[in-house]
């Protein structure tokens, strides 16, 4: 039986032009601080990485190498110089855990979209940092974070951006601090970035990245990523198409759509069918040969009722039945199509117990 892959936004296969930029990469092996020539041509590789990953996402300022999107938010989180925090109530569970205790959740609307009523209010108390995702992971609903960013500078705060969702999916927002990876585009795990504005922002610790991260740095990693992102793999276009197909093979089968009213990434779909379970559904999928998930893939496995939907005020039935529904590049209409026909055997059936 082919299994057909349906949760990207967890993890995504590594594409051939980062694959053959990882083992090109392992030739340059040598560490790139070390003075000698081959720690050199290594720096020289990594730099070239470097220069490649502004350039595709269209970033003019830092980019310090990190082992993945949550280290890179960890980073802005603990050591941006302003004293204030806060961050939106739908976060990854990194940002609420890096911010601190202290730190003001500022709560979303039924919609997902954060409730800038408060935001202002947040705001007015003083200079903050601010972490505001670009798209949510469970849900893909994107937030309006240009104009978020305008009231954040204007009150002369800081905006830390989470876009390990949206990088290389759409243009990056105009934030102080931006966190990113390769593994949810189609690079290797174990490898991110944490683009900064202006480094007289962020504490320094001293040690490699220009002193903001201590370590040997991952030539071969960078250099896959770099690729990954220069492949431009996602037909956004495309994807949408497919989205749409499977939600309204979802909704004619006795299916919601969440957030379908907001604005959305393509390449994911957060789906229910109300009155089931989503450890059953991820079960009945997974013998059928589907993968998709209930949410994020970032809690060791564990089954645990989404603190998203939560936020967003989603009934507990709908809740209950959640299952996000993600692409790849490489997600093709036979593959909805599969999905859709054993959502269709498992409604039938739930429909009748």
């Amino acid at each position: 039986m082919t299994r057909i892959f349906l949760d990207h936004a967890a993890t995504t296969d590594v594409l051939p032009e980062a694959r053959a930029a990882l083992l090109n990469g392992f030739d340059a092996w040598a560490n790139p601080s070390s003075p000698h020539a081959e720690g050199r041509a290594s720096r020289a590789l990594l730099e070239k990485a470097r220069d490649t990953i502004r350039e595709v996402l269209g970033w003019r300022h830092d980019v310090i190498f990190t082992s993945g999107a949550s280290e890179s938010v960890e980073i802005a989180a603990k050591r941006a110089k302003i004293a204030g925090r806060a961050h939106g109530a739908t976060e990854h569970a990194i940002v609420p855990f890096a911010m601190g205790p202290e730190s003001k959740v500022i709560p979303v609307m039924s919609n997902g979209l954060i409730d800038e009523a408060v935001l202002d209010s947040v705001l007015a108390e003083g200079p903050s940092l601010v972490a505001i995702q670009q798209v949510n992971n469970e849900t893909g609903i994107i937030q309006p974070l240009d104009r978020i960013a305008s009231k954040v500078r204007n009150t002369g705060s800081l905006l830390l951006a989470d876009c390990a969702q949206g990088a290389s999916k759409m243009p990056l927002p105009d934030a102080d601090f931006i966190a990113a990876c390769a593994h949810k585009l189609g690079g290797p795990p174990g490898i991110g970035v944490l683009l900064v504005k202006d480094l007289a922002t962020l504490e320094a610790i001293g040690g490699q990245e220009k002193g903001y991260r201590r370590g040997t740095q991952d030539t071969p990693n960078a250099m896959s990523f770099a690729a990954a992102l220069a492949a431009r793999p996602y037909d956004m276009e495309r994807l949408s198409a497919l989205r749409s197909r499977l939600e309204e093979g979802v909704k004619a089968n006795g299916g919601i759509v969440i957030g379908e009213e907001s604005p959305r990434v393509a390449t994911i779909g957060a789906i229910s069918l109300p009155g089931a379970s989503s450890a059953s559904l991820l079960v009945q999928f997974d013998l059928a040969g589907i993968a998709v998930s209930a949410g994020s893939a970032c809690s060791s496995g564990a089954m645990k009722g989404s603190s998203v939907l939560a936020a967003m005020g989603i009934e507990p039935e709908v809740a209950a039945g959640f299952l996000r529904i993600s692409f790849g590049p490489e997600t093709s209409e036979s593959d909805v199509d599969a999905f859709l026909a054993e959502w269709q055997r498992i409604a039938s059936r739930s429909k009748a117990a």
